[in-house]
């Protein structure tokens, strides 16, 4: 069966900063990626999740279609919330190297269990 072009574009979607066109303030960048989805490694039932990411731009911000690109690439992954949660974390932070990065992972309820991953780079959790 052939691809279709979207799954063509997911398949190599890659991370793509943009020079930060305000960099002489801080200023935060909120992001709500309401659709995100993964495999269970355990079961391969599908996860669903809110993935929020924020922050504070240095030398580069991310381009959105490509972040929406990448993000869909997990779709058809066998991952763990928390796996899922952090390798976005770090594949953002290593791309961006922002000021201050916070990624929230806020898995729907499954077996009525509700989980919610958050990574910063300050370390100061609620």
């Amino acid at each position: 069966m052939e691809k279709k072009y979207g799954e063509i574009e997911i398949e190599k979607a890659q991370l793509e900063p943009w020079e930060n066109p305000s960099k002489e303030r801080d200023y935060v960048i909120e992001i709500t990626f309401p659709e995100f989805s993964c495999l269970c490694p355990r079961s391969g039932y599908p996860d669903y999740a809110t993935i929020k990411i924020k922050y504070v731009p240095d030398e580069f911000i991310v381009e959105l279609k490509s972040l929406k690109l990448w993000l869909n690439k997990f779709r058809n992954r066998y991952i763990s919330h928390e796996q899922a949660t952090n390798e976005i974390y770090s594949a953002l932070y290593e791309a961006l190297k922002p000021k201050f990065l916070e990624v929230v992972g806020d898995f729907n309820p499954r077996g009525n269990v509700h989980t919610v991953i958050k990574v910063r780079s300050d370390g100061r959790y609620e």
